[in-house]
């Protein structure tokens, strides 16, 4: 006999067999609550409100008592510049249109809410209109510092920091216009893979590899084995564009930049070719 958990009600949200949550049916009916509310959203007006439950707060909160400390050692110098202009709650979850008032003025991004991970071409060609997708949900309360898919942990302490600083909002608007400009599957798999290994994995010298990249800004587990468990190669976009990766598990390979600024003009570069 099957030992799959039977759901009842609309199942808008799908999680592997090895999610957290899977076998948790109130945290699926969560999920599923969460994920109508951005379907439900038309993309203009206030992005909706999530009433956050204590134990999602406690969750942010359990997570942000870690980061603090890895953000010190491990985090470049432009992220800690750029996360000031935000001041994120740290004791309570934000929701995304209180996040856009602040975050627009910067650089013109706004967050619109999605229900769960979209396919990269979609994610990609928002970021050209100035729009980030970010989720809303929150991780499984069984592994705060852990997540297999993107959540508002990861969007608003890795992502939305950085769209508000001028270099990180232009490549991301860049890596937008690009995949706008093509429907072959081959180039945007080679954004997708150069999106991957910078804006979300990037890691800069700054007397020793710091991060830069969302992912391992918003992942405690990834910030404390990156700089010594993880194999740290020269930035070198040709390769990275062939490189393959798995985003349900830790990176075993990162690239790492001499300089964010000259190394922006380089992805612009190559990006603009794309989108030309």
């Amino acid at each position: 006999m099957s030992t799959t958990p039977k759901w009842t009600g609309d199942e808008l949200v799908v999680l592997s067999p090895d999610h957290p949550g899977f076998h948790d049916a109130e945290y699926r009916a969560r999920r599923n609550a969460i994920a109508k509310l951005s379907l439900e959203y038309d993309g203009t007006g206030p992005v909706p409100v999530v009433e956050y439950t204590e134990g999602e707060h406690a969750a942010w909160r359990e997570v942000w008592n870690v980061l603090v400390p890895a953000h010190e050692k491990f985090a470049c110098k432009e992220y800690k510049d750029c996360s000031t202009l935000l001041l994120l709650d740290r004791e309570r979850i934000p929701q995304l249109c209180d996040v856009n008032e602040r975050l627009q003025p910067c650089q013109g991004f706004v967050m619109h809410p999605v229900g769960g991970l979209i396919k990269a071409k979609y994610f990609l060609r928002y970021l050209g209109d100035s729009v980030f997708l970010s989720t809303q949900y929150v991780r499984h309360h069984t592994r705060p510092f852990y997540t297999p898919e993107p959540d508002i942990v990861h969007e608003l302490i890795g992502h939305a920091a950085t769209l508000a600083d001028p270099f990180f909002a232009q490549l991301s608007r860049l890596f937008g216009k690009a995949a706008q400009a093509t429907n072959d599957p081959g180039v945007l798999l080679r954004l997708e893979r150069l999106y991957w290994f910078t804006l979300e994995f990037g890691v800069v010298d700054q007397g020793g590899p710091k991060a830069y990249g969302a992912g391992l800004l918003s992942s405690y587990g990834e910030l404390e084995r990156f700089a010594k468990e993880e194999e740290l190669r020269p930035f070198d976009i040709e390769e990275i564009i062939e490189h393959d990766y798995d985003p349900t598990d830790y990176q075993s390979v990162l690239y790492v930049v001499d300089n964010i600024a000259a190394a922006s003009e380089m992805i612009a570069r190559w990006l603009g070719r794309r989108a030309a």
